[in-house]
């Protein structure tokens, strides 16, 4: 498909006395083409062309998503345009696959969601054109090793469904287990979060939401942040849960 700038080139030829014949072998295009751009000029839509992001269709499960994305996520394109959105989930927890397959659908009602079988893990997948702008946050590298950042639109969802958001994450990177220690010769079990990330953007989202939910946590070490005070890990269990 030519540019605009050109079609009017050819146009500007013809307007100085030029014949069709002679503007088509100057440029190598066709006179048909030629003759079609002094009825309309401007290209016409393609079929398979890309139209203005629709947003996501549900922004709780958009919130959900989102986390899950950042986690354990990547946009891949397609040869013949779109995009393929992609979430690793292992295969220990078949009602997490089910919760990432459940989201994508509710995102992106008109699209189809498929299985791919990985070793120890599935990638649950979708096709469409909209993905790169639903997830702007998409690009080369790992995600670790570039800048992360959520635009207003998204941060606006975030804000308004956090706990999705945390859930995302937590059942992407993160994990809840049950630790234990001894005092007065008695064993005692007390279960915690963690969140497992080599990205300090993406920690940082997590740790910000956190905070204004009021959840308590620790900076573990450099890729682990930790919550396990009781009052924030019951709110975890309310909210969040651990993956199944």
């Amino acid at each position: 498909m030519y540019d605009l700038a050109t079609r009017r080139h050819a146009i500007a030829l013809l307007s100085d006395g030029r014949s069709l014949n002679s503007v088509s072998k100057e440029t190598g295009i066709s006179r048909a083409s030629i003759r079609a751009w002094q009825v309309r000029i401007d290209p016409l839509p393609r079929l398979n062309q890309e139209t203005a992001c629709p947003g996501p269709a549900d922004p709780a499960a958009y919130s959900y998503l989102l986390g899950l994305y950042l986690g354990d996520g990547c946009i891949s394109p397609h040869p013949r345009g779109g995009h393929h959105l992609r979430i690793a989930c292992a295969d220990d927890y078949p009602g997490l696959i089910e919760q990432c397959r459940t989201a994508i659908l509710a995102v992106r009602p008109t699209g189809k969601v498929y299985v791919l079988q990985r070793q120890g893990c599935v990638a649950v997948t979708s096709f469409g054109r909209h993905w790169t702008c639903l997830f702007p946050q998409h690009g080369p590298g790992k995600k670790h090793e570039r800048r992360i950042s959520l635009e207003a639109w998204q941060q606006a969802i975030v804000d308004t469904h956090p706990w999705e958001f945390v859930r995302g994450l937590i059942h992407s990177d993160g994990c809840r287990i049950t630790n234990w220690t001894v005092r007065n010769g008695k064993r005692y079990e007390y279960p915690r979060y963690f969140f497992t990330n080599k990205s300090d953007d993406i920690t940082g989202l997590l740790t910000r939401t956190l905070d204004r939910l009021g959840i308590a946590w620790k900076q573990a070490n450099a890729c682990n942040v930790s919550i396990a005070r009781k009052d924030s890990v019951a709110l975890m269990d309310e909210h969040v849960g651990p993956k199944h």
